[in-house]
């Protein structure tokens, strides 16, 4: 049984990384569709796709590399229409989890089993907090697994979110 798990990850941290074991112990193989992947980076999305795909592999181990894939979903204006996208882009799914209620409602009229994801700490683990956490150069290591924050290190990270 394959699953779908759509998120930005704007970064990746560790809700994410809690949420792919989840998911991993649901199905047998994940696709991981990586959102927003066609939106230029800016302050909301500070990371590219290819980017964001590096902090994944980075924070995953080879047991789970072997299970999961990842692939880029753009944004498109038409609900419809996007559910129809990534039907062209990532094989066939049985489960896909999402807590995003216009994901849920638009699967829901589809044979594909909608499942929520159980939040691991939401009140300090989201991508907007944490981005505004490293902003305010507070503490924000320990919110994000350790091969996103080598990964992203490598950015020069401070600097890139001043910018934005």
């Amino acid at each position: 049984m394959n699953g779908l798990l759509i998120g930005r990850f704007q970064p990746f941290h560790l809700g994410h990384l809690n949420a792919l074991h989840f998911a991993l112990s649901k199905v047998d193989k994940l696709w991981i569709g990586l959102g927003s992947s066609n939106k230029p980076i800016e302050k909301n999305n500070p990371f590219s796709a290819e980017e964001r795909k590096q902090m994944i592999l980075s924070s995953t181990d080879k047991s789970m590399q072997q299970r999961i894939q990842i692939y880029f979903i753009p944004d498109l204006e038409n609900h419809i229409k996007w559910i129809e996208l990534i039907d062209t882009i990532v094989p066939k799914f049985d489960t896909i989890f999402t807590n995003d209620e216009l994901t849920k409602h638009l699967y829901s009229k589809r044979d594909v089993c909608v499942e929520s994801i159980p939040f691991f700490k939401r009140d300090i683990l989201s991508g907007t907090n944490i981005r505004n956490i490293i902003f305010n150069n507070e503490k924000w290591e320990d919110l994000i697994p350790q091969g996103t924050r080598i990964f992203l290190n490598t950015l020069n990270l401070k600097d890139r979110l001043k910018i934005l």
